[in-house]
């Protein structure tokens, strides 16, 4: 170590206290399960806050709207939650209307959805609006819910949609880009490692 190295040193060890360059890095333990825990408790929070804003259909309890609201997300169909809730599936649509959660596939109407949405405001009973659009009434019934929890959620600026995406698609892209990080880093480690194996 020559003259200069050794002041550097020195200097180093009295500025910090310390002769090691680099600290040991732990992780802190529980930091994924607090994450989660406070994401299922924002859920909560706005399903609470849209259960006392609107009149829901659902009676299901909170805990099974939060389950709702996460299997939309994770792309489950209303059969399968309500297999997995043993609920009828009706009451999971209610339920998913109730939250603002309208997916692009409910939208897939057999006539125009703008046409509907005329005779909603006009407050045309589900009977006419079944003959106007020469539609059966469950059919007008079942989309009539889907417009109406669509123009509710725009009423409220898609607040609640917009925070559920945002606290269930933001954790599902955090794994995503930590996975391809990791397979970009192997990549690079075994890019220049040459396989030259004879047996």
């Amino acid at each position: 170590m020559d003259e200069k190295t050794a002041e550097l040193r020195d200097i180093f060890i009295d500025a910090t206290g310390s002769e090691t360059v680099t600290e040991s890095q732990e992780e802190e333990r529980g930091s994924l399960t607090e994450d989660e825990e406070n994401v299922e408790r924002r859920l909560d929070e706005l399903v609470t806050t849209m259960r006392s804003r609107y009149e829901f259909t659902s009676d299901l309890q909170t805990q099974t709207l939060v389950r709702i609201v996460r299997g939309f997300y994770d792309e489950q169909s209303d059969h399968e939650l309500a297999a997995e809730l043993d609920v009828d599936e009706s009451a999971v649509f209610d339920a998913r209307m109730d939250l603002h959660l309208v997916s692009e596939a409910d939208r897939d109407a057999p006539f125009a959805l703008d046409q509907l949405r005329t005779l909603i405001v006009d407050d045309v009973s589900v009977s006419d609006r079944a003959a106007e659009l020469d539609s059966d009434e469950a059919t007008v019934r079942r989309y009539s819910a889907i417009v109406e929890a669509d123009q509710r959620s725009t009423r409220a600026n898609d607040r609640f949609r917009d925070e559920f995406a945002e606290l269930l698609t933001d954790s599902d892209l955090s794994a995503r880009l930590a996975e391809t990080a990791r397979e970009d880093g192997l990549k690079d480690a075994t890019e220049d490692i040459e396989t030259n194996v004879s047996f």
